[in-house]
């Protein structure tokens, strides 16, 4: 990983049907792959009680464009919170 990173936690409860698997592991090897394809090289991983996304800072907009795609976080309405 590169010197300057950020970490991305996701509890397991937030993790889609369609992504998750009885096996954290296998749940985590499908996101890691996922990222890769918007062009991030994340290290997921299980850490009991969430996934943890290690990921180069310099890959943080790609990386949150593939979270919503993928249902883990939901993009902010700027527009609804400046009343336009």
């Amino acid at each position: 990983m590169d010197l300057i990173s950020t970490v991305i936690r996701i509890h397991h409860n937030a993790i889609p049907a369609d992504l998750r698997d009885a096996d954290a592991d296998i749940t985590a090897a499908k996101i890691e792959a996922r990222m890769r394809e918007f062009g991030v090289k994340a290290e997921v991983s299980d850490v009991i009680s969430h996934l943890k996304i290690e990921l180069p800072t310099a890959h943080l907009a790609n990386a949150c464009a593939a979270l919503v795609v993928m249902r883990l976080i939901t993009p902010l309405n700027l527009a609804a919170m400046n009343g336009n």
